[in-house]
């Protein structure tokens, strides 16, 4: 099957652009594109009926490029978006995207963070362009100078303060740019202000003397905001002689600076893994919900208050197999009548991908049982060698919420299988809106 987008690529260009502008535009933005293993444009609906309003929702799909890199020695990984109100052309969203560069000759070697901002949905994008407010610092760590880079970023829009606030974590290397083990590591944050279209200098979360938290960070993590303007920040922290583990904070945000203001239960696993990493957080019908990634599976658990957590369940799909995720992160689309997540896994004729890292899937979540409907699954982003477990979510407007994702170029090779290091926004457009948006 193939996933065939019409619009014409002049369609975005402005006649008046210079002719390096119009290339970046022609090469980068692939509004007419082509892709091997994806549904054609449709109306996707579920056949499930587990709350009200879920026969109903429906949803097309839209898959754009705006940029790639891919030059043996780098390629684009993180990419998130955040959306600036009525910051865009006509009262639209300035949609506010960062990306790190990968070094392709280490692992996890992240030296500097980009951005690019769109001002009409997502028709156009700016260059990219480093930033250098995000980028590694120096550091004295034990008696010597120390690079230190915020990565994992995730911006999202902060309705109480107005305020575009970014979260993320720290990760410490050394001097020969190695991730250091064991490590310090901290929650990263930093603010955009859309006048000077410049992010804050990142700072660190200060959560205490406890030292069960200097190991801790919210990387990648997917946060909730209270109606009073705290923040549930889900993050996870290593104590000392243990596995990773997993809590909820909640956090006060006044538009400038992040709070740690107390945590809920921990969660954890007693196995021979790594433990729980990467937890991500959303609301739906009045409870709480949790996605977790773990090296061996992938795991769900739900809350009343958005602190304390029932036990950990393993992700499987409604008919009682395992989903088939792990090792990577999941995250959560929810649109008010309808909760969805956003995974990889094994089974989809993708032994060749690392971990089994694409494609990307999404489907439907019952939410009193905690399962995943295998017959609403749909394929977002195809898979061509690269792995796509790092990714993002957005709600940019009532009518449509994207998930946002590169193409992770290692190990060496995978380009064999037709990735070329593509940045890909997935464009999720409802047929009904989401009352949730702006709430």
């Amino acid at each position: 099957m193939y996933f065939n987008v019409s619009t014409k690529i002049t369609d975005f260009m402005d006649p008046n652009e210079s002719d390096s502008r119009r290339a970046f535009l022609k090469d980068g933005l692939i509004a007419a594109i082509t892709l091997s293993g994806i549904a054609p444009l449709a109306l996707y609906g579920d056949t499930g009926k587990s709350s009200p309003g879920q026969d109903t929702l429906k949803y097309r799909l839209d898959l754009k490029v705006p940029t790639r890199l891919f030059d043996g020695e780098k390629c684009w990984v993180h990419p998130r978006a955040g959306i600036v109100p009525g910051a865009g052309k006509a009262g639209m969203p300035r949609i506010v995207m960062t990306l790190n560069t990968l070094e392709l000759s280490g692992s996890d070697v992240f030296k500097g963070m980009f951005g690019m901002h769109s001002e009409d949905g997502g028709a156009s994008w700016t260059d990219p362009q480093a930033l250098p407010p995000l980028a590694p610092r120096t550091e004295q760590l034990e008696g010597e100078e120390r690079p230190v880079a915020a990565s994992d970023f995730w911006p999202s829009w902060h309705k109480k303060s107005n305020t575009l606030l970014g979260t993320g974590h720290t990760i410490v290397y050394t001097r020969d740019w190695k991730v250091a083990h064991p490590r310090p590591r901290h929650t990263a944050f930093a603010v955009y202000d859309p006048r000077q279209n410049q992010w804050s200098d990142w700072e660190k979360l200060d959560m205490g003397e406890n030292e069960k938290f200097q190991n801790a960070g919210a990387g990648c993590v997917q946060r909730w905001d209270e109606v009073d303007g705290n923040i549930l920040l889900p993050v996870y922290f290593m104590p000392p002689g243990s596995n990773s583990q997993v809590t909820v904070t909640r956090c006060a945000f006044d538009g400038k600076k992040l709070r740690f203001l107390e945590q809920g239960n921990d969660l954890s696993i007693a196995d021979d893994s790594r433990g729980l990493h990467e937890p991500s957080l959303t609301r739906f019908q009045g409870k709480y919900y949790l996605t977790i990634r773990n090296d061996k599976q992938g795991f769900v658990t739900q809350s009343d208050d958005g602190l304390h957590y029932a036990p950990i369940k393993s992700w499987k799909f409604d008919d009682g197999t395992d989903l088939g995720n792990y090792n990577t992160q999941q995250h959560w689309v929810t649109h008010s009548e309808g909760l969805y997540l956003v995974y990889t896994r094994r089974g989809a004729d993708n032994d060749h991908v690392f971990r089994h890292r694409a494609p990307l899937f999404m489907a439907r979540v019952d939410p009193e049982k905690l399962v995943v409907i295998r017959n609403t699954e749909r394929l977002l982003v195809p898979e061509r060698g690269a792995r796509l477990g790092n990714f993002g979510v957005t709600a940019v407007s009532p009518d449509e919420t994207w998930v946002t994702v590169s193409e992770w170029m290692q190990p060496e090779g995978v380009e064999k299988h037709g990735s070329d290091g593509s940045v890909y926004v997935a464009k999720i457009r409802w047929n009904q809106p989401n009352a949730l948006f702006g709430n």
